[in-house]
């Protein structure tokens, strides 16, 4: 069955959540999951497939171990199509606030120096500038920053705020709109992934 959009039931039910983080909440609402919110995301993700490859759709259920807030359900659905390196791939949510749709890389760590090495070369820096003013105007960048330079880095380096990125991403939050409830909805998270398909690029050649 073809993707034919997100039923707005499905952001009531996420107000709902947010409201209501409860395991009572939860059963009384999981077959309505399933069918209003999961079902279309697969459908979204199987259209989307043969330009972005395989997605994997995230559990509802938050890891609370090491964290102070023990909500246990996530406020969101998402998904996610991963390009064969750790953290880099294209992002699709949605939630009581509507759609969010990005791509780009979420995963520090070793990485992090790789990036850092990339964005200090001649032709790499300044070619990633170049992605990032390319980028559609509607479309936010993001990522965890330090909030000082990190060591070893001149004050007076060129690009020293792509420097301070531990992780970079680029997206959009699409507000709820009537286009949300029908197949408009996946031409615009093609349209976003497309748009985002260079900085993917950059990001899988220079730190895998």
């Amino acid at each position: 069955m073809g993707f034919s959009g997100f039923p707005d039931e499905a952001l009531i039910f996420y107000e709902g959540l947010v409201a209501d983080n409860s395991k009572a909440y939860w059963t009384a609402h999981k077959g309505f999951y399933e069918t209003g919110v999961r079902a279309p995301m697969l459908a979204l993700m199987d259209e989307l497939e043969p330009e972005f490859g395989p997605a994997h759709l995230f559990r509802p259920y938050r890891d609370v171990r090491f964290s102070k807030d023990k909500s246990p359900y996530k406020t969101h659905q998402g998904a996610y199509c991963g390009v064969g390196v750790e953290g880099v791939g294209y992002y699709v949510q949605v939630d009581a606030d509507g759609l969010f749709v990005a791509a780009g890389w979420w995963s520090p760590g070793e990485q992090v120096a790789r990036f850092r090495e990339a964005v200090d070369d001649d032709t790499a820096g300044p070619l990633l500038e170049e992605i990032l003013t390319d980028l559609p105007g509607d479309l936010a960048v993001g990522g965890d920053r330090l909030k000082t330079r990190p060591r070893g880095a001149p004050e007076d380096h060129p690009r020293l705020g792509l420097l301070r990125h531990r992780t970079l991403h680029a997206g959009r939050r699409f507000e709820p709109e009537p286009w949300l409830h029908t197949p408009e909805t996946l031409d615009r998270v093609r349209s976003t992934w497309q748009a985002l398909v260079p900085l993917v690029d950059w990001l899988r050649r220079h730190i895998s």
